[in-house]
């Protein structure tokens, strides 16, 4: 069993920044890929970006490619999201998920533990 906490949301001005962070227990972690998907209102959830066991690969949606990265620290069971110049439709639900594999996929369904989620809000 694998329990992620995201953390980090909130509101912000459009072209601001924030971090999310989650947070993962279980001895999988290192040698787990890790993923972030959003989801807005009245929307799918969507892939934004995901990052293999090591952190040496990583993938992002068009939508969010050169604005957001995704970054991860084994040592500390943690998995980053640094979201730059956001716009308003950004705003969604943040989750994070954990692959019990080595390698990220940007498949939803090839994610096997969910975190709770975290409000990102992007005002005009």
């Amino acid at each position: 069993q694998v329990q992620l906490v995201e953390s980090g949301g909130g509101l912000v001005q459009a072209g601001g920044s924030l971090r999310l962070s989650c947070a993962a227990s279980g001895r999988t972690f290192s040698s787990s890929a890790m993923g972030w998907f959003r989801q807005a209102p009245g929307k799918e959830r969507e892939f934004v970006a995901a990052i293999s066991w090591s952190g040496g690969s990583t993938y992002y949606a068009d939508i969010v490619k050169g604005r957001f990265t995704i970054s991860r620290d084994n040592a500390k069971n943690t998995v980053y999201l640094q979201m730059n110049s956001l716009k308003p439709e950004d705003t969604a639900v943040y989750y994070c998920a954990v692959r019990l594999k080595p390698v990220a996929t940007m498949v939803g369904d090839e994610y096997d533990y969910w975190g709770q989620g975290t409000q990102v809000t992007v005002s005009s």
